[in-house]
């Protein structure tokens, strides 16, 4: 089976507007699939995960033995350093926006606080997730993406 290159349809150039930090964590919450960025051997690792915003965190579920899980789970350890993507972008217009939230990531020990994200967050893959994994903000950005005004020519 071969494929041919099929080339996207040209779009006009966008202009992009940084986002407010509550603006930007708005438009996070509207969505509920994002990536999490963390470091595993050394390397970036992306994984695609579901998530909700509980008091400006963002919260996703996990399984024991995950790579993510296994290095939040260190004893004495602050947290790992993430970053969180999410974005609603129109693949046929490039207009929509992206937010990227960074910070730590804890395990959630609190046991009435993992029952309550069990009932909230329902994960998409067929897998038992039975940890939670919080992810504090300490730097929030976004862009929006809109239609670039023409110039004027003078």
């Amino acid at each position: 089976m071969t494929s041919e290159y099929v080339p996207s349809t040209p779009v006009a150039p966008r202009r992009s507007t940084e986002l407010g930090g509550e603006e930007a964590l708005a438009l996070l919450g509207s969505v509920s699939l994002g990536r999490i960025v963390f470091t595993r051997h050394a390397l970036p690792t992306i994984r695609p995960v579901n998530h909700i915003l509980d008091d400006g965190a963002v919260i996703i579920r996990t399984h024991e033995g995950a790579a993510l899980t296994s290095r939040t789970q260190k004893a004495g350890d602050p947290g790992v350093v993430v970053a969180y993507e999410a974005d609603s972008i129109d693949p046929d217009t490039h207009l929509g926006w992206s937010v990227v939230v960074t910070g730590y990531a804890r395990p959630v020990t609190d046991r009435a606080d993992l029952t309550r994200y069990q009932t909230l967050l329902r994960p998409w893959v067929d897998r038992t997730m039975d940890c939670a994994i919080r992810i504090v903000p300490d730097l929030i950005t976004g862009v929006r993406l809109t239609e670039a005004q023409p110039s004027t020519v003078v």
